[in-house]
């Protein structure tokens, strides 16, 4: 009689090749009802029992994967954040930038096919552009581009922070607040541009397109988009970046051209990244609490990963306006 396998296994009960594979090893993503399914088929062909005693004793890896598109300071605080939840714990953390090919696209699934099973037991995938991604471990995402989707996700209250950021730059008396926004893409940096415009609404001043640039969270297109709009001919008073280091080039643009930082011009970022607090003028800057993510990301992964139910699948941070040295009431005259 010949020896059955795997694909007998699998018509047996009614599921896939891989589904046999996932249940015969333990591994995420097979219900329970169609895990007995298939190891009772198991059990009534009498598929090689030697393999599926070894499977069944479902060797962990013991690591948990943070994937990320580039190492950045908002992915490297994110980092340290998941390494503090996983401090003491049974598993090790592996941070992982696979290649993106060129186009940016995609890059989660081809990350994700590779590590998952064989590499780490669960992924924490931060600014994923897809949050389709399918992979047989439990995924955790943090600020998708596309907002909430069917992963469990967390994110700060980028909207709520930006509103609070321009409101304070309207008390001290601003008018004329320039805006540097981040990536198109990225739904964070959509809802810091919401804030804005809804703290503008809000002081009954409209909102001016002469005012706006575009900074993609990249520090040389910052700088070019500060020059525009600090040499046209009613400049702004302040401006509102949509990250740290965004502001951080404005300030430097604003120096070069003879501009004092806040009595010329008040600067307020995002993020709160390390360097903001550390250069020679501390930065003035809304605080997404960026280690909370990631210690919460591995939070909830960790519950996944042991088979547990999430309360919630969508965890929305406060952020915090940090007042230091950029920002001052406007010139007189």
């Amino acid at each position: 009689m010949a020896r059955a396998t795997i694909h007998d296994v699998a018509a047996a009960a009614g599921v896939s090749v891989a589904t046999v594979s996932k249940a015969v090893n333990g591994r995420y993503g097979v219900s329970p009802d169609t895990a007995v399914r298939v190891l009772e088929a198991v059990e009534a062909l009498g598929y090689e029992s030697s393999l599926v005693a070894s499977s069944m004793r479902a060797r962990r890896t013991g690591v948990i994967g943070v994937l990320v598109a580039d190492f950045e300071p908002f992915s490297a605080e994110i980092l340290k954040g998941v390494g503090v939840a996983l401090h003491g714990s049974r598993y090790d953390l592996l941070a992982y930038s696979g290649s993106r090919q060129g186009d940016g696209e995609g890059w989660e699934r081809r990350s994700l096919s590779r590590l998952s099973g064989t590499l780490i037991d669960g992924a924490i995938m931060v600014t994923p552009t897809v949050v389709n991604a399918a992979a047989e471990v439990p995924v955790v995402a943090v600020d998708p581009h596309t907002g909430r989707a069917d992963l469990p996700t967390v994110e700060a209250d980028s909207r709520g922070g930006a509103r609070e950021a321009v409101d304070y730059l309207v008390s001290l008396g601003h008018r004329r607040i320039g805006f540097v926004a981040g990536r198109p893409d990225l739904r964070s940096s959509r809802l810091r541009d919401a804030g804005y415009r809804d703290a503008l609404a809000a002081a009954g001043l409209g909102h001016d397109p002469a005012l706006v640039r575009v900074g993609f969270y990249d520090a040389d297109s910052a700088r070019r988009a500060a020059q525009e709009l600090l040499t046209q001919p009613d400049p702004p008073t302040a401006v509102f970046a949509a990250n740290d280091l965004s502001a951080i080039a404005i300030i430097e643009v604003a120096r070069a051209l003879g501009l004092e930082v806040p009595t010329d011009l008040s600067v307020v970022g995002f993020d709160d990244v390390p360097e903001a607090s550390r250069s020679g003028l501390p930065l003035t800057t809304v605080r997404q609490p960026m280690q909370s993510i990631g210690q919460t990301a591995a939070t909830m992964l960790s519950a996944l990963m042991a088979g547990d139910t999430l309360s919630t699948l969508h965890v929305l941070l406060p952020t915090k306006l940090v007042r230091r040295a950029t920002t001052a009431p406007p010139r007189s005259g």
